[in-house]
């Protein structure tokens, strides 16, 4: 990546606290929340589903679950059975489903450079096999080496 602009100096700002993938990362970025996430991509609702398909404790589940709740990447809703307490279901909402490409991203490097997993992520449309590309708003692929890293132009003090 380049950095550009009053970015070039390393040493004139910093990124904690300021920076999009940090703050990310504080929502999503704990193995439990991935792991709760990825069930709920594939389809389970259920506290009880949840944490054994995730492989974690309840306890566990129960703590994440809040916090993916309370961060507005899941919806807790009710409901019930026939002769049944109420309980609560967990449902995806735009803000979770928008991470689905980065879920994407990891089973694909995981695919890469640690092993084949055993699932494969296809298009339901034509099979082919689902990839995630990094590309420019015109539509150009973009590598590592041709990201630049700058100040957006809404928080440009003055024209650079």
């Amino acid at each position: 990546m380049t950095l550009e602009g009053r970015l070039t100096d390393r040493d004139d700002w910093t990124g904690p606290g300021r920076c999009s993938m940090e703050r990310a990362l504080e929502l999503v970025g704990t193995r439990s929340a991935m792991l709760l996430l990825r069930e709920a991509y594939y389809g389970a609702r259920r506290f009880e589903d949840l944490a054994r398909r995730a492989r974690i404790t309840e306890a566990a589940a129960a703590t994440r679950l809040r916090q993916l709740v309370a961060d507005g990447l899941l919806e807790r809703r009710p409901y019930r059975e026939d002769g049944q307490r109420t309980r609560h279901e967990y449902l995806l909402t735009d803000k979770g489903r928008d991470l689905h490409a980065v879920f994407v991203a990891l089973v694909r490097w995981g695919d890469t450079y640690i092993e084949d997993g055993p699932v494969e992520l296809a298009h339901a449309g034509c099979g082919a096999a689902v990839d995630v590309q990094v590309r420019c708003g015109a539509g150009h692929d973009v590598g590592l080496d041709e990201t630049v890293v700058r100040v957006p132009r809404s928080r440009r003090a003055s024209p650079q």
